[in-house]
């Protein structure tokens, strides 16, 4: 029996993405897939329907026609539990499920008996790049990250040689070099700043000297597992604090992008330390989310401080939805083909260390540990 996969239109305010572009509806389909697509599911990122009809899916003009009928269910956001309670008990969800602050939702989906997978669980192994979207959705973050840092600065990026005088390129300093500090980096390189960037993790200097920025050394190798960094002890905190004040006073602009999954965000810039900025200077802070990096940041607002902006946007992915959803839509293609046998039908198991590491409900029951803990009031 072929399997219907049905992708509806995001919701949440602000997101427009979408899980599923034409493009790969055309090899879902080939690969003998069903797509029932919403009304409008791609219009906020350009993707049009009658994009999806040509490449093979059939739209549907009412949401719970869609999910009522559905054996597969894409999403960006988690899904709501009105769009729970329409799924057909035994239907799988893949998509972002929040899966340590989404109580209700995951409580619903229990309750409901459906199938979630975590994209956020994926593990970072090297057969499940392609599934990564953790990373590609921080490609995207970074690269937003370093246009608003250069769009709302007082100061030109690169140096300018004029018959006015020479203009001195802008300072800036990144906190965090993972997947979105880099993108930021090369970013910001490409725009002609002077680039710093530090991270906890040793091994983060070599690609950031890779990128042509300076990658500012201390003594602390924080690496964690998973490709995470560990949280740092007091006197590891302490140094860091010191290093880290000296550069921010220098930086015209300052993007942080430090994120624990599962925690509060780490403290990187006190209050104290923005007193020490020069007016005029810019703070984008990308774990605005998660509490913020930076003492000051208001989620989805602009704190002015002694003239210094601290921006704390938030979904930065859904802002450039055309490409985001592009690569969103690739690692959810990688990821059901584990989901989905040569046979057409869903495994019958999921022993894959991939998809059981995902698994976040299942028949009943929530599988993820930590998010178990979470629902049951343990954590």
């Amino acid at each position: 029996m072929t399997i219907t996969l049905a992708v509806p239109k995001e919701m949440l305010p602000g997101e427009r993405r979408v899980s599923i572009v034409p493009e790969v509806v055309a090899k879902l389909v080939q690969s003998g897939f069903s797509i029932s697509v919403e009304t409008g599911a791609g219009s906020a990122a350009y993707y049009e329907d009658t994009d999806y009809e040509k490449a093979g899916a059939k739209i549907v003009g009412k949401r719970k026609d869609l999910l009522s009928s559905a054996g597969i269910v894409t999403v960006v956001q988690p899904p709501t539990e009105a769009d729970i309670a329409m799924m057909p008990p035994g239907a799988v969800i893949v998509g972002f499920m929040a899966p340590f602050k989404n109580i209700q939702g995951i409580k619903a989906m229990r309750d409901r008996g459906v199938t979630a997978f975590s994209l956020e669980l994926v593990p970072r192994i090297t057969r499940a790049q392609g599934m990564d979207a953790l990373s590609s959705q921080a490609t995207a973050g970074g690269y937003k990250a370093a246009l608003i840092s250069a769009a709302s600065s007082t100061k030109f990026f690169p140096m300018l040689t004029t018959a006015a005088g020479t203009i001195r390129p802008a300072k800036v300093l990144i906190l965090g070099a993972g997947v979105a500090g880099l993108m930021a980096i090369a970013t910001a390189k490409r725009l002609g700043a002077l680039v710093e960037a530090y991270d906890v993790r040793r091994a983060a200097g070599e690609q950031v000297r890779s990128l042509g920025a300076k990658f500012l050394e201390l003594q602390i190798n924080a690496e964690g597992a998973g490709g995470y960094a560990r949280e740092l002890t007091v006197e590891e905190k302490k140094q860091e604090e010191a290093m880290v004040k000296a550069a921010v006073a220098q930086a015209d602009v300052v993007i942080t992008t430090a994120n624990v999954p599962g925690r509060k965000a780490p403290r990187l810039v006190t209050g104290e330390m923005v007193l020490s900025m020069k007016p005029g200077s810019v703070i984008i802070d990308l774990a605005a989310e998660s509490g913020g990096n930076c003492e000051l940041t208001k989620p989805d607002e602009t704190v002015v401080e002694n003239g210094v902006s601290i921006i704390g946007p938030s979904n930065l992915p859904g802002q450039i939805p055309y490409h985001a959803s592009q690569m969103y839509s690739k690692n959810l293609q990688a990821f059901l083909s584990l989901l989905v046998g040569k046979d057409g039908k869903l495994v019958e198991d999921f022993g894959d260390e991939i998809l059981a590491a995902s698994l976040l409900v299942h028949k009943g029951e929530i599988r993820n540990s930590s998010s178990r803990e979470m629902v049951e009031g343990k954590k």
